[in-house]
């Protein structure tokens, strides 16, 4: 009934109407992966993997009864240099599994919608999921009966509501721990509890060849740090590593500057401070979004930007951004 519901209120346009008078601003959506079969990585990527027929028709949707511009240009209506068309929507990837480039991009170029990917750099580079993913395959998938943690708290993991608690009491820890340290506290937890993420041809980071021909096609490559922490979280010096390291990494791969930076979000709140903006200005990022629900608007401080859920189903997107542009809580 709900769902009914939403959809008779979009239908008449009411939202549409209502957007009109509000402040306009554009609307940051926030993907990361794109399969045929999202089951397959149900225990490692979860939920934030969309299936390749909702994303067409999610992509359409756009294309159809919205503008989608670049971020680029996003950037610019942010500083104040030009306008944007009323209902702009920009697609963003993050983290920078192979899907982007093998299904995803497929379809962006058919429908002719630009995007930008925030490639996790460390994990291109020694092909490997971030750690959220081999951390969750780890509980998800053990036969062992409990967990210790660091404090030497047994976790029971009978049942499955045993291990999404242990799993976030898991990750509460290691999105404050960054780079070797980050590594070691992971395959810790593969040890312990004898169950390592499988070299897959289904679930991969993309290659540095992948995303250089992104880069060609027209599409924007950003930051999503190094070894996906949470930048809030840790020691101003490990921070500016993050940063630094792999705007510099990705510069030296693509030989072209990266001026754009995606905050992980992984456990615990906040995942960006006003210091770890001002930090990423000095690395030198031009922008910088968030996982803050909301539009982007003019003379928004662009290293803090705002984005928008897609949902799973194409009603589901087209809802959440009528929303956010008649000015209603996504």
């Amino acid at each position: 009934m709900k769902n009914l519901a939403k959809k008779a209120i979009t239908s008449s346009g009411v939202l549409r109407l209502l957007s009109r008078g509000g402040e306009k601003g554009a609307a940051i959506l926030m993907y990361h992966s794109v399969m045929e079969n999202p089951q397959i990585a149900v225990d490692s990527l979860g939920s934030i993997v969309h299936s390749s027929e909702a994303f067409r028709g999610q992509i359409e949707l756009l294309a159809k009864e919205f503008h989608p511009v670049s971020l680029d240009e996003l950037a610019r209506f942010v500083q104040g240099e030009v306008e944007l068309p009323g209902r702009s929507v920009v697609v963003t990837f993050d983290d920078g599994y192979a899907d982007n480039y093998e299904v995803a991009l497929a379809i962006l170029r058919e429908i002719g919608v630009p995007a930008t990917f925030y490639v996790t750099a460390d994990c291109v580079q020694r092909q490997r999921l971030p750690w959220p993913s081999r951390v969750r395959y780890a509980f998800l998938s053990t036969r062992a009966a409990s967990w210790s943690d660091a404090q030497g708290k047994r976790w029971p993991l009978e049942e499955t509501q045993n291990r999404q608690q242990a799993f976030d009491a898991a990750c509460a820890v290691c999105c404050k721990l960054a780079g070797e340290v980050q590594e070691r506290f992971v395959a810790a937890i593969e040890k312990e509890l004898d169950a390592e993420l499988p070299q897959s041809n289904a679930i991969r980071m993309m290659s540095w060849d992948q995303i250089r021909d992104l880069a060609g096609q027209g599409h924007i490559v950003g930051s999503h740090t190094m070894t996906h922490p949470n930048i809030a979280q840790l020691s101003p010096e490990v921070a500016r590593t993050e940063l630094s390291e792999s705007k510099r990494l990705l510069e030296e791969k693509l030989n072209r500057r990266v001026a754009h930076f995606s905050y992980p979000c992984p456990a615990l709140s906040p995942h960006w401070t006003e210091g770890t903006a001002e930090e990423t200005r000095r690395t030198g990022y031009d922008t910088a979004v968030t996982t803050d629900s909301g539009l982007a608007r003019r003379h928004d401080n662009p290293l803090r930007l705002k984005r928008i859920p897609p949902t799973k189903s194409v009603e589901g997107l087209r809802w959440n951004l009528e929303c956010a542009f008649a000015g209603r809580k996504v």
